[in-house]
């Protein structure tokens, strides 16, 4: 339960960064347009990516002894720069979540590819996904555990964002409540970084 805990934790606090794939699925809630489509493909997108990092990696670590210190430095170095832009954001404060960042989609097959370009043409979600959360599940006994706690992350977010749309975003144009929440995912970050580093 710790490792699927640790990956659920890290892979919600990575999806949570405002971007054009959170912004198209906010607003597909908020017209109540395609939103099961969309929030599956984003989820299962990501599935993938984490399966392929995660299965990567392990395999890579048993053939190559060196890089899981390598990997859990790295790891732990990026974790605290990106936890550092995280409370650097909710110091500065003012961003707020644009709905009008996505393209209307008007059919089922415009929203859906729209969705597929903002999440597969998108370098950091690779970066997130293959590269850290692949070599972090690395420094976990039960990857499977890890990769299934990321996994689930990104089906409740995507499904609570597309659905909770409505709720959601009277919050979220309120640069204070994203002042909250960049705070909350640099203390995780930090904290994840701190679990590697003191663990070995």
């Amino acid at each position: 339960m710790s490792s699927a805990f640790a990956g659920f934790s890290l892979g919600l606090s990575l999806i949570l960064a405002i971007g054009a794939q959170n912004a198209f699925v906010l607003r597909q809630g908020l017209r109540r347009e395609h939103v099961f489509a969309v929030v599956l493909t984003c989820a299962l997108s990501d599935a993938l990516l984490i399966a392929a990092g995660v299965a990567g990696f392990g395999v890579m670590v048993e053939l190559v002894p060196w890089l899981e210190p390598v990997m859990r430095y790295g790891g732990a170095a990026f974790l605290i720069f990106y936890g550092a832009r995280a409370f650097r954001a909710a110091w500065r404060g003012g961003e707020v979540l644009d709905t009008n960042m996505a393209v209307r989609a008007g059919s089922l097959r415009k929203a859906l590819l729209t969705c597929l370009l903002l999440t597969w043409a998108n370098p950091h979600v690779y970066l997130d996904t293959v590269v850290l959360l692949g070599s972090i599940s690395a420094q976990h006994e039960d990857r499977l555990g890890f990769a299934l706690g990321a996994m689930t992350a990104s089906f409740v977010f995507f499904f609570s964002l597309g659905y909770g749309a409505r709720l959601l975003a009277p919050l979220f144009a309120r640069p204070v409540a994203w002042r909250v929440l960049d705070g909350l995912v640099g203390l995780v970050m930090w904290a994840i970084a701190a679990k590697l580093l003191l663990e070995h």
